[in-house]
C-alpha cells in the first residue's frame, strides 16, 4: 500500500464510518419504509393495494439488475466517485419520488432509484475495507452489519409514523437530508483517496439479455393476477420473452470471456447450496414483510403506525445476536447454525397459523421478535459457507451474484406473496359465501338490531371478507413454514467447512 493510501485512523475514521453507514442506512431503509405506506399510496393514487406493491418490486428488481455492474463501474469511474454519485442521485430521486402524482411516474422513478442504489451496498463495504487498518476489517464489517440490521427495524416504525402524521411522500423525502450528509462527509474524507481505475470491457449482450429477461418476468408476476395470468396475450408474450432471454443469457454467460455474472461459480457445491438457501429464504421472508402490514391495514383496521409497531420487532433481537456470530461460527458447524435459523423460522410460521381475527398486538409482535433473533443465524453462516474454499479473486464476483439473486428473490417474493394471498382469499370467500344464507344466525341478529336487508347483507359480506383474508393469511403462514422446513434439507446438501473469515472480509472488495 502506498503512502497516500495508508489507512485512516482516529476521528477521521470514525467520521468516515458515520458517513458510509448513513448511506447504507438510507439505502436499506428504503426497502422497508414504504411497505406500511402502500395502502395509503394506493388510496391517494386511486389504485389497488396490489398495484401499490409495484412501488416496492420495481425498486428491488432494478437494484438487483444493476448490482452485478458495481465492480465494472467502480473500476471505470473510481469507487469513491461512483459511491458519491450514486448516493447523491439516490437522494435527488427520493425527492422526485415524493412529488410523483401517478403510479406510472412513481414506478419509473423507483426503477431509476433502484438502478443507482445497486452499487451503493457493495461499494460501502469496499470503501470501509480500503480505508480501515487490515487488523480492523472485522470491526468494519461488524459496524456495517449493525447498520444493515437496524435499518429494517426503523423502516416500518418510521414509515408508519410518517404516513399517519404527515403524508406518504415524506417516506421518500426523509432520504434527502440523510443522503446529503453522507455525501458531504464521504467526499470531504475520500476525495484524495480514489481507487485505481481501469478500462475493462463490459458484457453488453449479457446486460441486455439479463435486463430483458428479468424485467419481463417481474412485470409478468406483477400484472399476472390482474390479467388472469395466461388467458392474457400480454402475459403469454412476457412469459415467452422471459424464457427466451434468460435461456440465451445463461448460454452467453457460460461462453463470454468477461461475463457480467460468473455462472461458473455454481460448479462449487457449497456456493450453490448457500446461494439457493439464501435466495429462497429471502424470497419467503420478503413476501411476508409485504403481506403482513398490508393485511393489518386493509383487513384488521390497523393504522400505518400500528402496523409498523407490529412489524418492527423482527429486527430488535437481531441487533443483539449479530455481534456473537463470530464466536458461534468458530464453535459450530455452519450447517447446524443455519438449520437452527430455519427450524425457528418454520416454528414461528406454524405458530402464526393459529391466528384469528381477534389476535392482539402483543400476540403479533412476539413471534416476529423470535423470528428476528435468528436472522443473523440465517445470513452470516450461509455467506461464510458460500465464500469458503473460493480463491480471493473470485470472492467479489461471488458476493455480487449472491446479492443479485437475493434482491431478485425479494422482488419476486413480493409479487408472488400478494398473488397467493389474493387467490387464497378468493377461494375462502367463495366457500364461506356458500354456507351463508338469509337465515344465518349473524344476519338474524343484525335484523333484530334494526338493520334492513341491504345493511345486513353489506355487514355480512364484510365479515365474510375479513374471515376469508384471515384464512388466506393463515394459509400463507403455513406455506412459508413448509418452505423454511424444506430449506433445512437443502443446507445439508453442502459439505462441512470452517468459516472463511478472510473470504468474508474480502467480500467487499
Amino acid at each position: 500500500m502506498t503512502a497516500e493510501r495508508q489507512p485512516i485512523t482516529g476521528l477521521r475514521l470514525a467520521l468516515l464510518t458515520v458517513g458510509v453507514s448513513l448511506a447504507v442506512f438510507m439505502n436499506i431503509l428504503d426497502t422497508s419504509i414504504a411497505n406500511v405506506a402502500i395502502p395509503t399510496i394506493a388510496g391517494d393514487l386511486a389504485i389497488s393495494p396490489d398495484q401499490g406493491t409495484w412501488v416496492i418490486t420495481s425498486f428491488t428488481v432494478s437494484m438487483a439488475i444493476f448490482l452485478p455492474l458495481s465492480g465494472w463501474l467502480g473500476r471505470c469511474i473510481g469507487e469513491v466517485r461512483l459511491f458519491i454519485a450514486a448516493t447523491l442521485l439516490f437522494s435527488l430521486l427520493s425527492l422526485v419520488c415524493g412529488l410523483a402524482s401517478s403510479l406510472s411516474a412513481l414506478v419509473l422513478l423507483r426503477v431509476l432509484q433502484g438502478a443507482v442504489a445497486g452499487p451503493m451496498i457493495p461499494l460501502s463495504q469496499s470503501l470501509l475495507l480500503h480505508n480501515y487498518p487490515k487488523e480492523k476489517h472485522g470491526t468494519a464489517l461488524s459496524i456495517w452489519s449493525m447498520t444493515a440490521v437496524v435499518a429494517p427495524v426503523a423502516g416500518p416504525l418510521l414509515g408508519g409514523w410518517i404516513t399517519d402524521n404527515y403524508s406518504w411522500p415524506w417516506v421518500f423525502y426523509i432520504n434527502v437530508p440523510i443522503g446529503l450528509v453522507a455525501v458531504w462527509i464521504t467526499w470531504r474524507l475520500l476525495r484524495g483517496r480514489e481507487t485505481e481505475r481501469a478500462q475493462n470491457p463490459i458484457d453488453r449482450v449479457g446486460l441486455v439479455l439479463l435486463t430483458l429477461g428479468v424485467g419481463a418476468l417481474q412485470v409478468l408476476l406483477d400484472q399476472g393476477n390482474d390479467k388472469d395470468w395466461f388467458s392474457s396475450p400480454l402475459i403469454c408474450l412476457l412469459a415467452v420473452t422471459a424464457v427466451v432471454a434468460l435461456s440465451f443469457f445463461v448460454a452467453w454467460e457460460l461462453t463470454e470471456e468477461h461475463p457480467i455474472v460468473d455462472l461458473t461459480l455454481f460448479k462449487q457445491r457449497n456456493f450453490t447450496v448457500a446461494t439457493v438457501a439464501i435466495s429462497l429464504g429471502y424470497l419467503t421472508y420478503f413476501a411476508n414483510v409485504v403481506v403482513f402490514p398490508l393485511w393489518l391495514q386493509t383487513e384488521m383496521g390497523y393504522t400505518a403506525t400500528q402496523a409498523g409497531i407490529a412489524s418492527a420487532p423482527i429486527g430488535v433481537l437481531a441487533v443483539v445476536v449479530a455481534p456473537f456470530m463470530g464466536v458461534l461460527m468458530q464453535r459450530f458447524d455452519l450447517r447446524a447454525l443455519t438449520t437452527t435459523a430455519f427450524v425457528m423460522f418454520a416454528a414461528v410460521s406454524f405458530w402464526t397459523v393459529r391466528y384469528t381475527t381477534g389476535v392482539t398486538l402483543p400476540q403479533l409482535m412476539l413471534p416476529r421478535l423470535l423470528f428476528g433473533a435468528t436472522m443473523p443465524l440465517f445470513f452470516v453462516p450461509l455467506m461464510s459457507m458460500a465464500f469458503a474454499g473460493l480463491p480471493p479473486q473470485r470472492v467479489a464476483s461471488a458476493s455480487g451474484l449472491i446479492n443479485f439473486l437475493r434482491m431478485l428473490g425479494a422482488g419476486f417474493g413480493a409479487s408472488l406473496g400478494i398473488t397467493l394471498w389474493d387467490r387464497r382469499e378468493a377461494l375462502h370467500d367463495a366457500r364461506l359465501s356458500e354456507v351463508v344464507s338469509l337465515g344465518h344466525n349473524q344476519f338474524a341478529a343484525l335484523q333484530s338490531l334494526g338493520a334492513d336487508t341491504a345493511q345486513g347483507l353489506a355487514e355480512l359480506a364484510g365479515s365474510i371478507k375479513q374471515q376469508a383474508f384471515m384464512q388466506a393469511t393463515d394459509d400463507f403462514a403455513w406455506l412459508t413454514g413448509c418452505i423454511y422446513a424444506a430449506l433445512i434439507l437443502v443446507v445439508w446438501l453442502g459439505r462441512r467447512n470452517a468459516p472463511a473469515a478472510g473470504a468474508v472480509a474480502d467480500a467487499g472488495h
